[in-house]
């Protein structure tokens, strides 16, 4: 079980490639992120990040790669001082952009959209800036050789180079969030710790194997090689969190994904998430959600109006 890939798609993620931006000295952009991770990455010059919630400007020189937390704000630009003005990025088109201006930085940029709460502990937990720079990561390794094809294919236009590129721009967020993970794992307690710990990881890996089985606290104890009482407590030490009330969590994060993207009506969302009918499932959704599942239903078929809200590739 790929605890981390399947942490994203239980979550919704939807991703669109933001394009090579070509920064002059007369233009900055305005990245709105309310329920988008960012991603930056710098191939030439140097770009500085501008945000509410940084006490001073990022610096970001060609080989960084920046990564943005939900709702984080930002703005790129060539200058130290923040812009007075800025064009705010929907999908960047070039009709911003002046041909005859020399460039002076180069910067390939995703959205990876998470547009329903609640979110899962990992994202949750993300920093809202997280930086790799170019000089901490191994020359010859994954990160930076998939930095360069990707920024070699994002300047061609050759056969297949839409399915190159998302597939390298993916490989550059998963790697960025690999090297979180572990850093994560490092200093504080948190999913990442969690994850790092053999016996909780087993434990974690058949909750999201399996959602829709009736779990108990001997099941996972007997899955992690643990006493019920030894997996609870290292489970919240290091996850903060009981066993069955991050169940709970996993559960009502599948079950907005089956309601936003299948047709299946509630009695099948709630035996797939392990309830074993419509009312009990029902309840625990609004409790954790704040809305009915039909009205959370009808909510997401609205918002998948909004412009916004990018679609599934």
């Amino acid at each position: 079980m790929d605890l981390l890939t399947d942490v994203l798609q239980q979550a919704g993620l939807r991703r669109r490639l933001l394009d090579l931006t070509t920064l002059t000295p007369a233009v900055s952009l305005r990245f709105p992120c309310e329920k988008s991770i960012g991603l930056h990455a710098v191939t030439a010059g140097q770009v500085f990040i501008h945000a509410p919630t940084l006490h001073e400007p990022l610096r970001l020189q060609a080989g960084d790669v920046a990564v943005m937390a939900r709702g984080c704000h930002h703005v790129l630009s060539l200058h130290e001082a923040p812009p007075t003005e800025a064009i705010t990025v929907g999908t960047l088109s070039s009709d911003w952009r002046d041909p005859a201006a020399e460039p002076h930085a180069q910067v390939i940029s995703g959205a990876y959209q998470l547009w329903n709460d609640p979110l899962h502990p990992f994202l949750r937990e993300m920093p809202p800036w997280f930086v790799l720079t170019g000089e901490s990561v191994p020359r010859l390794g994954p990160l930076a050789l998939t930095l360069g094809l990707l920024d070699a294919e994002v300047r061609r236009s050759d056969l297949g180079a839409s399915t190159i590129v998302h597939g390298l721009l993916d490989a550059v967020f998963t790697y960025a969030l690999r090297d979180l993970t572990q850093r994560q794992a490092a200093e504080r307690p948190g999913w990442s710790q969690a994850v790092a710990d053999p016996p909780i990881r087993i434990a974690l890996a058949a909750m999201h194997d399996d959602l829709a089985h009736p779990w108990t606290l001997d099941d996972m104890a007997r899955h992690a090689g643990l006493s019920r009482t030894a997996l609870a407590e290292r489970f919240r030490a290091s996850l903060g969190d009981t066993p069955l009330s991050h169940l709970r969590t996993l559960r009502m994060q599948k079950a907005m994904q089956l309601l936003s993207e299948t047709g299946m009506n509630l009695e099948q969302v709630a035996q797939a998430v392990g309830y074993q009918d419509a009312f009990g499932f029902s309840k625990v959704f609004k409790r954790t959600t704040g809305m009915a599942p039909r009205a959370f239903r009808q909510q997401d078929a609205r918002d998948r109006l909004e412009p916004m809200r990018l679609r599934a590739e």
